[in-house]
């Protein structure tokens, strides 16, 4: 017998969220994950605000939320909102209840701005790392490292000169006007871009395109190939190196020796020099290229460096996913604090 397509409608409904959530859904498990590392913050969460006033948005049903927009790749807060507004699986990890209303999208990223000038997504990071769940999955001993180019949200016609008019002359054709570039010389010294002043014109390559662009750089562990760090800085060609250690250094504070691989672009005898000071074994790829390799047969003779260069490729998988998944690959977001 076929049935009614009508609507039907009930007062009252007594249907937990919880019983609409299968039993072997993954975030299941993440939402476990996620409400222990979430106890062990409370005592960060009670410095960021005060005492009195009104009630903000809990921090903990803020975080739940914007990690539901990194692993959904929602691109704003506004579509999150409307995401959480009829989407019972959403309701349900944030902690909200079915008649509660979503949160206008101007009040949720001004309570995301408090947590992010806490550095609140850091130690949110490290607290789900240090849980036995996970931490049984890290290695503690091999490390890689790699760098990728996160395109800014700005135009090449943004960018001009730091000494001369922000807007385009009267009558050059409105904000988005023709212009050719073929002739002038720009760079990061003299120019910037008007759009997001934090971005920097940079080369992939040689004989490649100048863009507007951010680095990403992310730590990955050998054994399961898990990030557990990453940062984004200005471009720049030593930023890489930099990063690279300021991300291994606090993992290199123990008797033990460490080792990190890397592939060529982080060949030099500074950066070697320095990893070899803090007791990490550089496993870094050798680049003979016309130079000398700071990467002798020392390191080259152990099975363990080929090991490392093997594995460390798998780094890659983690910047595809936040290109291409996570809409990274060209950002929506402006300043490097926001992107980051």
């Amino acid at each position: 017998m076929r049935g009614d397509d009508n609507r039907t409608g009930e007062l009252f409904s007594y249907v937990d969220l919880e019983a609409r959530v299968r039993r072997d859904h993954p975030l299941r498990a993440v939402r476990a994950i996620v409400n222990e590392a979430l106890g062990a913050l409370k005592g960060e969460f009670a410095a960021l605000y005060s005492p009195i006033g009104r009630p903000s948005i809990p921090p903990e049903k803020l975080l739940r939320a914007m990690l539901l927009q990194a692993l959904y790749s929602i691109r704003s807060e506004r579509l999150l909102m409307e995401r959480l507004e009829y989407d019972l699986l959403f309701r349900w990890f944030v902690g909200i209840g079915v008649d509660d209303p979503a949160w206008d999208h101007s009040t949720f990223s001004k309570n995301r701005d408090r947590l992010l000038e806490g550095d609140i997504a850091a130690k949110f990071l490290a607290a789900v790392l240090a849980q036995p769940r996970v931490k049984r999955l890290l290695s503690s001993d091999h490390f890689s490292v790699d760098g990728t180019l996160i395109e800014a949200w700005a135009s090449m016609k943004s960018v001009r000169p730091k000494d001369g008019p922000a807007e385009p002359p009267a009558g050059a054709g409105g904000r988005n006007a023709e212009a050719d570039f073929h002739g002038q010389k720009r760079s990061n010294d003299t120019h910037a871009s008007t759009t997001d002043p934090d971005a920097r014109l940079y080369k992939k390559g040689k004989g490649k395109e100048a863009k507007l662009c951010f680095i990403g750089h992310g730590l990955m562990e050998n054994r399961h190939g898990l990030l557990v760090d990453a940062c984004l800085t200005f471009a720049d060609g030593q930023a890489e190196r930099v990063a690279a250690l300021h991300m291994i250094e606090p993992l290199a504070d123990r008797p033990r020796r460490i080792t990190l691989g890397a592939d060529k672009a982080y060949d030099t005898q500074d950066f070697v020099n320095e990893l070899r000071s803090m007791k990490v074994t550089p496993h870094v790829a050798r680049n003979t290229s016309g130079r000398r390799s700071a990467i002798d047969s020392r390191t080259t003779r152990h099975g363990g460096y080929a090991a490392s260069q093997r594995i460390r490729k798998r780094i890659e998988e983690a910047f595809g996913w936040i290109k291409t998944v996570a809409g990274q690959d060209k950002t929506k977001f402006r300043g490097r604090d926001r992107v980051g």
